[in-house]
């Protein structure tokens, strides 16, 4: 299990760099630059900007020195001191945006995450032991629906349930008496309050879609012959399904894992909008329109971070679960 560990450890170094490259050139990519937009910006506002105060900028943020050269940079600031550069727009370096950040991104993500596993796995098991049953069709219908609704439509569906028959404050984390004070148990509660209707929006669609995946494998799985023995020779119907068939079943449920984490992060902007969160969905769309290089690039640098540890977890728990995975 170590060396598997290692093995996989060792491979995502190469990985993060080239998701580092891909990262940097891609907000290389459209026509311009930050003080393009900017001059733009103040040109339609009939504004007027000094030539030599933009020569200055240029010289100061590099934007005049080739890409190669702005990528070795910016990476060689990341990996040797921690800094991911300077935001031009937010005049701030763009690790203090980024960790202001992402205490409430990982946090609404984290019990996202929960949720979707704690609904999914159980509902998904019992769709495909009891299927085509009332409950099956009652989970199949809602799972659809889970998948068809937008989420944005949903937010503020549930916005306007909170506020019309809750009479909760709708929008944010947190109420406006909470805001910017330090942390207390009402403080918690507040936030408790406010998270679940974020939880529940960002949830639905992984969960009908987790729901849906477990359901079809340990449907495939019932059907097998060492089910059939196992129940010939008397073992309990707990036992006959748990053991064998939902574990076998659980593995592409456990990969899932690696595609759910980063989509729990950047897949939410319109829905972070829409409740005012302050994740980090707005602050990376607000950067690539305003093309913040520094800012926009190491948001999805860290969203490939994120995709490769969550690969990396579900790797280690599929070989937990299935040990032929170690000798791959």
């Amino acid at each position: 299990m170590w060396g598997y560990f290692l093995k996989r450890i060792l491979l995502m170094v190469p990985t993060m760099f080239g998701i580092s490259v891909i990262s940097f050139f891609i907000i290389q990519l459209p026509p311009g630059d930050y003080l393009t937009s900017l001059l733009a910006s103040m040109a339609d506002s009939g504004q007027t900007v000094d030539p030599a105060e933009i020569a200055r900028m240029r010289a100061t943020y590099g934007l005049d020195d080739p890409m190669a050269v702005q990528y070795l940079k910016w990476i060689s600031g990341i990996v040797l001191r921690g800094d991911f550069g300077y935001s031009f727009e937010w005049g701030r370096p763009v690790s203090e945006l980024i960790w202001d950040r992402m205490g409430a991104t990982l946090s609404v993500s984290l019990a996202a995450l929960v949720f979707v596993w704690a609904v999914s796995l159980p509902i998904g098991i019992y769709s495909a032991v009891r299927r085509h049953s009332v409950g099956d069709h009652v989970a199949t219908f809602f799972g659809f629906l889970g998948l068809a609704i937008p989420n944005f439509i949903l937010a503020l569906t549930l916005m306007y349930v909170s506020y019309k028959y809750f009479g909760q404050s709708v929008g944010g984390l947190f109420s406006p008496e909470f805001i910017g004070v330090d942390w207390s148990w009402a403080r918690v509660w507040d936030l408790m309050k406010h998270l679940w209707i974020p939880v529940i929006v960002i949830g639905t669609s992984g969960t009908a879609a987790l729901i849906r995946i477990l359901r079809a494998n340990l449907t495939d799985e019932l059907s097998k012959p060492y089910v059939v023995t196992a129940r010939a020779k008397g073992l309990s119907e707990y036992k006959v399904i748990m053991r064998y068939p939902v574990r076998i079943a659980l593995n592409p449920f456990v990969s899932a894992i690696g595609w759910v984490l980063p989509q729990l992060i950047s897949g939410v902007t319109i829905t972070a909008i829409v409740l005012n969160l302050p994740t980090a969905g707005p602050l990376l769309l607000r950067a690539l329109v305003s093309q913040d290089m520094y800012l926009a690039g190491s948001f999805i640098l860290l969203m490939g971070v994120l995709t490769l540890i969550g690969m990396l977890v579900s790797d280690l728990l599929l070989a937990l679960l299935d040990p032929r995975i170690r000798f791959t």
